[in-house]
């Protein structure tokens, strides 16, 4: 048969929409042609999944290809669908045994030499692949993160040669299984806080309740090195939760999953853009807030940031995620995430003390502080609850 179907998953913010590989072998004069919306990544496909093929000892038809990417409205970026594309090839002529593909999707880039490479959003494709009732093949680099998604079977395999004799029963793959939760032995917890009960309170009461918070304080006072602790009193995460985060690490090919029962922590620097924070690009990626979804965002130095980087967290904090709208398509990220922040009092930091180390006029303090906006401030505990006793690494200043 010259007609063959085989089914993979494309990347869309955290989530792995079905795409389905109709590849169709007819005479004419050689060649591969690949439609459906693909990008300079799919497109370059056609020579990997040739090179693949000879180099796997596979033949190669000499007829006209054409390979449709359907839907043919999503937008399809990068090396996820060559292992597919192949795999239709070898369908559609003979090569490989056509009915059993309905049982699987595929997902993985090929090498010139044949050999499978990981690829992003390996968890977001098995959760959606056990919805679909199908088992998943990847790379068994990737094999194990998938396996995160406890409904799903997942295979692991080296090569586009170790997937063939697979489909040909002659060789059976192993099933992936999850990695064991390691036990995360924190190297800051709070017993190395000396004193500062006051500080220390404000922050497990920020932990219970799950409340935004900005140490406000001079240089010196200990504000990051309290922000810094606080993973160690937060509780683990739960099921649903790790899947969650453990999806936004997938698609931003960072790994978590190692740790993935502990909350993730991330302090960008002062200097990062809107983007960085929030996710973007022309191919939407996750940003710094979503890393952080149910875990802990730490900005040090506050006023320091860009005042239109931090109004874009103000929506976030609100609704708990984050959508970024391009031209082709829309991405929807989560971003429940726990805001800490840090500042000094004044631009040199001694404001208040009582040694006239300050030399900063009422402009300049008034200045520094506008930086944060109200409708921001009006989201973090501490400057909101304690508008006249603000909270800081030491004694309260009034």
């Amino acid at each position: 048969m010259s007609l063959a179907i085989v089914y993979t998953r494309a990347k869309l913010g955290v989530n792995a929409p079905l795409v389905t590989v109709e590849v169709h072998l007819s005479a004419g004069l050689p060649s591969l042609s690949i439609v459906g919306l693909p990008e300079a990544a799919v497109k370059e496909s056609k020579d990997r999944v040739r090179s693949a093929i000879l180099n796997s000892h596979l033949d190669f038809p000499a007829r006209r290809i054409t390979v449709n990417l359907a839907p043919a409205d999503l937008p399809k970026e990068g090396g996820r669908f060559d292992l597919a594309i192949a795999l239709g090839i070898l369908a559609a002529s003979g090569q490989i045994p056509l009915p059993v593909l309905s049982q699987y999707e595929f997902l993985g880039e090929l090498a010139l030499s044949g050999e499978l490479r990981s690829v992003s959003g390996a968890l977001p494709a098995a959760l959606a692949c056990a919805e679909s009732q199908r088992e998943l093949i990847i790379c068994d680099y990737s094999a194990s993160e998938a396996a995160l998604s406890t409904g799903s079977r997942v295979f692991g395999a080296k090569s586009l040669l170790q997937v063939c004799a697979h489909l040909h029963d002659r060789e059976h793959l192993f099933q992936a299984r999850a990695p064991e939760a390691l036990n995360i032995d924190y190297l800051m917890e709070m017993r190395d806080v000396k004193g500062q009960a006051q500080a220390k309170r404000a922050l497990e009461i920020a932990a219970s309740g799950g409340h935004n918070l900005l140490f406000f304080g001079p240089p010196g006072t200990g504000k990051t090195m309290l922000a810094s602790r606080l993973p160690a009193i937060l509780p683990g995460l739960n099921e649903r939760e790790m899947l969650e985060v453990a999806a936004v690490y997938s698609v931003a090919a960072q790994t978590h999953h190692q740790s993935w029962r502990t909350r993730p922590f991330r302090a960008p620097h002062h200097t990062a853009s809107a983007i960085a924070l929030v996710g973007g690009g022309s191919n939407p990626k996750p940003g710094e807030i979503s890393l952080a979804h149910c875990g802990v965002l730490f900005l040090d130095e506050l006023p320091e940031f860009s005042r239109q980087v931090l109004e874009v967290l103000r929506e976030p904090l609100e609704s708990g995620e984050v959508r970024i709208s391009r031209a082709k398509t829309q991405a929807t990220f989560p971003a429940r995430f726990q805001l800490i922040a840090a500042m000094n009092p004044c631009p040199c930091g001694y404001y208040g003390n009582n040694d006239d180390r300050c030399r900063c006029t009422i402009d300049q303090v008034r200045r520094y502080r506008d930086r944060i906006s109200g409708p921001m401030l009006d989201r973090i505990f501490s400057l909101h609850r304690f508008s006249k006793r603000i909270m800081w690494g030491g004694s309260p200043k009034y």
